[in-house]
């Protein structure tokens, strides 16, 4: 059954709230979410990795396995900018939560 436009919408901003506040296991389906182009996401390697890497500082170990599966099909250029997000995500979140 496809997900209409409003719920995908509707699931990814409910999964940035709860990633916003920590949420591991969001951080992990924004992942997955990206890697797959589910949600009516394009599929982007880039944005995956930072949400894996996310998950993976948050303790998730299913993050940091994708995190390393993902990372064997990208470039060190892109690996370094997917870092360079997530320190920006972390950087920007705990300046809200401050």
């Amino acid at each position: 059954m496809a997900t209409s436009s409003k719920g995908a919408a509707f699931l990814m901003e409910s999964r940035l709230g709860a990633a916003a506040a920590g949420d591991a296991q969001a951080l992990y389906e924004l992942g997955v979410a990206y890697s797959t182009g589910t949600y009516g996401l394009e599929v982007d390697l880039v944005e995956a990795h930072k949400w894996f890497n996310l998950a993976a500082l948050k303790g998730s170990t299913l993050g940091q396995q994708c995190r390393a599966e993902i990372a064997e099909e990208m470039s060190a250029r892109e690996i370094a900018e997917a870092q360079r997000q997530a320190r920006g995500w972390l950087s920007e979140t705990s300046r809200r939560a401050a």
